[in-house]
């Protein structure tokens, strides 16, 4: 797992500074923040990301764990050395407490492996010797996890929390006799960042399509005929069998038996490995609140909830994904009708009235383009926020974005700040894509200006973006005016996507079918079972290729029509408005002008003339039409000469690495022309693939 070396790297440099620093901050304004609390927190679902992945199955899942908790034991093992080094206090300096005298005791009765050495050695610095013991306590643990042992009390650790107390126990007693220097220094930046990435380094996110589960439960719930009843009548179905809690046991086939033996191995991996392990799990393409029942049914088959007992359970949450116009236009009807669900909420209070929705980014910007996509999703942030206030519910969003500004991307602090106001309230999360990954965190400095600026962004969200920034006759022009601007602009990009000669365009211009071959993505290009055009072709292949041609469709097309629409139609002065006093639209506005800068129709005409059948080169005057409405539109609103114009740096910089993109660009042409003539040399392929990576690196926020 690549995701793994960022993650051992924010371990060691990153999160220990944004985390002391974040502290001190507080501490200066009169606020003491607990070694133990978790202002960040990360995860992934790496190994747990099933929708569409068939090489993801339950086995594969509990080796992504064992294999990121030994990264997580092996970083804390170092900094637990380092911090062994400074913990030289000795009892004639400084006591302890009884407290931690009786643990070290204990701890050297079922450690035999502690050598006499440190023993004889150590034998007035209690605090190392504790130390020392928690080394062992981890390696024992890394071992259990690898081999697949059973936890033995006080040998290894069973979870985060026991590593945390054991931790705690040294900082309280430090703190107690006259110990503050080591306790409030390295010792606490080591439980700050132990809390903070757990013994496991990431919270594991687990993701099925909602089709997966009505598949198992139809052959479960046979007698029942449930694969062939309403919505409505599966919804009474399932809710009839969270209460009585109704256990149907059937031996399965794959693939049914594999989504139903998922939920079996999440219950293993919680047992075996830690609580927090995995949080929540995440049905795609969620249309109605009966998706959500239907996973939680198959959780309660696996016992992973409970809802009926005198000891009642909820070991995961359920998030729904919300990724279509559609889903998104009905996103405050599907929360509604699952959080008036009486069983369901039951669940939803056991997991501390918390409900997690993600939205998805990329499907609704393929499906409907750039300007629609983002005011539905602005939209629909609004609609869940109104519906878990209503509801008494702390929400949490999970933002789907991906690296292009296509399907979210573009600048993580001014996204967050964009948001409406009272949908960050204390919690956020977000996905950062693979290339994304690489340019924020593969350098210290960056890094911690990327872990620093998220944090305050959130922190600034939630405290100052409590209620409307606007007045309501402003926000409703507002809308008015954005609802015109999407409304174009949606028809205009409809008319380009649903020629039945685009996809034909597509494939012969951009390099998209070479990109299955290349070792990046977590899924197949390709949805399984549906036809070879463009509703079988996934957002992320959608971005990629456009954006290796230069065309970069996703980004912007549409807004140019949008935009002209609504000023011809009176909202010309109000754009400006919102261009100066409204976030959302600023932000908008800027990622657009972004895009259209990285746009190069003028190599995207020799992509076109060297590969493209000259009956399908309309496309490309349909496309440099629309750009330069889309130009001009944009600088006469924001009274630019030129785009950028106000971020020369960024424009320097993008004019630079052209100069180094074009040869790539114009390789990457002549060796697609060598392929598609059937040349098979791999030697030949394989410069094709680095080109392709070459291009992705060069404009960065690709896919």
């Amino acid at each position: 797992m690549n995701a793994l070396y960022y993650l051992d790297d924010l371990f060691r440099q990153t999160v220990p500074d944004v985390l002391d620093e974040f502290a001190h901050e507080l501490k200066r304004l009169g606020v003491t923040l607990s070694p133990i609390a978790r202002p960040l927190t990360f995860g992934s679902w790496i190994g747990g990301d099933r929708d569409g992945n068939p090489n993801v199955t339950p086995e594969i899942t509990k080796s992504a764990i064992v294999l990121q908790m030994g990264h997580a034991i092996r970083v804390t093992l170092e900094a637990l050395d380092n911090l062994r080094q400074a913990l030289s206090v000795s009892t004639r300096l400084a006591g302890a407490d009884q407290e931690l005298k009786d643990s070290v005791a204990r701890d050297i009765a079922a450690l035999p492996e502690i050598e006499d050495r440190f023993k004889r050695n150590n034998v007035e610095e209690p605090y190392r010797l504790k130390a020392t013991a928690i080394r062992h306590r981890l390696l024992i643990t890394r071992d259990r996890h690898a081999n697949g042992k059973a936890h033995l009390p006080g040998r290894d650790y069973r979870d985060t929390s026991e590593l945390l107390d054991d931790l705690m126990l040294m900082y309280r007693s430090l703190k107690n006799n006259n110990g503050e220097l080591i306790a409030e220094g390295q010792l606490e930046r080591t439980i700050r960042t132990v809390a903070a990435f757990g013994i496991h380094h990431a919270t594991l996110d687990i993701r099925e399509h909602s089709k997966a589960h009505h598949a198992v439960l139809a052959e479960l719930f046979s007698g029942e005929k449930y694969g062939t009843s309403s919505p409505e009548v599966q919804r009474e179905l399932l809710i009839d069998a969270l209460i009585n809690n109704t256990q149907v046991k059937k031996n399965l086939e794959d693939p049914l038996a594999k989504t139903q033996n998922t939920f079996h191995a999440i219950r293993e991996s919680l047992d075996t490995f830690d609580a927090d392990v995995i949080e929540t799990y995440i049905i795609s393409m969620t249309q109605s609140a009966t998706d959500v029942l239907a996973a939680v049914v198959l959780a309660q088959h696996a016992q992973l909830i409970d809802l009926k007992s005198e000891n009642a359970f909820a070991r995961i949450g359920f998030a729904p994904l919300l990724e279509t116009v559609h889903e998104l236009r009905t996103a405050d009807h599907i929360l509604d009708e699952l959080l008036s669900t009486p069983i369901y909420r039951k669940l939803l209070s056991l997991r501390g009235d918390i409900q997690e929705v993600m939205l998805g980014y990329s499907d609704s910007n393929k499906d409907a383009g750039i300007a629609t996509s983002q005011w539905e999703i602005h939209q629909a942030q609004r609609k869940l926020r109104d519906v878990a206030k209503r509801y008494g519910v702390k929400l949490r969003l999970f933002h789907g974005r991906g690296g292009s500004v296509g399907r979210g991307g573009g600048p993580t602090y001014d996204a967050l700040i964009a948001l409406p106001w009272g949908t960050l309230d204390g919690q956020i999360k977000m996905t950062e894509q693979g290339e994304v990954i690489s340019d924020k965190y593969s350098l210290p400095a960056l890094a911690k200006e990327n872990v620093q600026l998220t944090l305050a962004a959130a922190l600034e969200a939630t405290i100052l973006n409590r209620k409307p920034r606007q007045s309501p006759a402003d926000l409703e022009q507002w809308n008015r005016s954005m609802d015109a601007v999407s409304n174009a602009a949606f028809a205009r990009y409809r008319e380009l996507v649903d020629h039945p000669d685009l996809p034909s365009y597509f494939y012969q211009s951009t390099p998209v079918e070479q990109l299955g071959d290349l070792f990046l993505g977590s899924r197949p290009s390709r949805r399984p079972d549906s036809s070879s055009g463009l509703e079988s072709l996934r957002a992320i292949p959608w971005v990629f290729g456009w954006t290796q041609s230069r065309q970069i469709i996703p980004g912007w097309f549409g807004v140019g029509s949008g935009l002209r629409s609504a000023r011809e139609n009176g909202h010309g002065q109000t754009l400006r408005q919102m261009l100066k006093d409204w976030h959302f639209f600023r932000t908008f506005i800027s990622n657009v002008e972004m895009t259209l800068a990285k746009t190069d129709l003028a190599m995207a005409r020799t992509y076109v003339e060297s590969l493209v059948d000259p009956s399908l080169h309309h496309f490309l005057a349909t496309i440099e039409s629309e750009f330069q409405l889309t130009k001009d539109e944009l600088l006469n609103l924001t009274s630019k000469e030129v785009l950028l114009g106000d971020q020369p740096l960024l424009a320097r910089t993008l004019e630079v690495r052209d100069a180094y993109l074009a040869p790539l660009h114009l390789l990457q042409i002549e060796l697609l022309k060598k392929v598609r003539n059937g040349n098979t040399d791999p030697l030949l392929r394989r410069a094709l693939l680095l080109t392709i990576n070459g291009v992705a690196a060069g404009l960065r926020n690709t896919g």
